[in-house]
């Protein structure tokens, strides 16, 4: 055994760890989205299922579902931004606000959807209060209309997210010099100035790495807010890539369309995270 082959001895645990968790159920998902069960026999079809599943109107309508859940990226990116740098400031209340805002992010979704999924009903907790406000005008179905149906869905994300989100950059801004703060205010940069021209530019990669994690999320980590809120109705209108491959593969039994999806799946995530490693790529070169 030489110095050389050392290191590669030390790391085979953790490849064959990633060989049997990551790289054979991709491989084993690609060989799926190929096959067909025919008379209980699983029979090589080719790219059918890729056929079939750009050819059905509810797949599109799942991917633009997920480009609707996009919207709650900004939203999360630049209202974490400010919530953070309030608590950084010490606004008054700060622990308070820190602690229940955090809260909901230690809950699991099941909850949150669960819980929100009577507040928003026709005769929920939402609507009640809008009708003592005597703001009957407001009142809506929240989950079942097809037109705010998904932006309901967005309203629970954002709540339940920003915990991590927040922190996210409250850790980032604790680590930098507050000597760069109390300049500016000594210079007298108001909060905006500061927010703007220090706290954005030092948390620049946070925020990429925080938008990275959400557009990601939005196409492959939704799931479980669409099942438990609304089981995809009101129809279809509330479905997304992956509740398309829970109904392909559990409902309707047809395993080689959702393998085709989660293959879609897959390659729209890989876009993101390539396109992420390029543009640290650059901005190491530029610097």
């Amino acid at each position: 055994m030489t110095k050389r082959s050392n290191p590669y001895l030390y790391i085979a645990p953790a490849g064959v760890c990633m060989v049997f968790v990551f790289i054979y159920p991709v491989i084993r998902i690609i060989q799926l989205s190929m096959l067909k069960t025919i008379n209980h026999i699983p029979t090589f079809v080719g790219l059918h299922n890729f056929q079939y599943l750009f050819n059905d109107p509810v797949f599109k309508q799942s991917l633009i579902n997920n480009a609707k859940l996009l919207l709650a990226v900004p939203i999360l990116v630049f209202g974490c931004l400010l919530i953070a740098m309030m608590l950084f400031e010490r606004m008054k209340g700060w622990q308070f606000f820190r602690n229940a805002l955090f809260i909901p992010f230690l809950l699991s979704i099941v909850v949150v959807g669960t819980v929100f999924s009577y507040i928003y009903t026709l005769h929920g907790a939402l609507n009640q209060v809008l009708e003592i406000l005597h703001l009957d005008f407001l009142v809506q179905d929240w989950l079942g209309s097809s037109k705010l149906v998904i932006p309901s869905i967005i309203s629970v994300i954002v709540y339940r997210e920003m915990g991590f989100g927040f922190v996210l950059y409250l850790a980032r801004l604790m680590s930098i010099n507050e000597e760069l703060f109390e300049a500016a205010m000594i210079d007298g940069a108001n909060w905006w100035k500061r927010v703007r021209y220090i706290a954005i530019p030092q948390l620049r990669g946070t925020m990429e790495f925080y938008a990275l994690i959400l557009i990601i999320m939005a196409f492959s980590s939704v799931f479980d807010y669409v099942f438990v809120m609304t089981r995809g109705g009101p129809g279809t209108s509330s479905w997304v890539s992956e509740f398309y491959i829970y109904s392909m593969s559990i409902r309707y039994q047809q395993t080689g369309v959702a393998a085709a999806m989660a293959c879609v799946l897959l390659v729209i995530s890989l876009v993101f995270i390539l396109l992420r490693l390029r543009v640290n790529r650059g901005e190491e070169e530029y610097a």
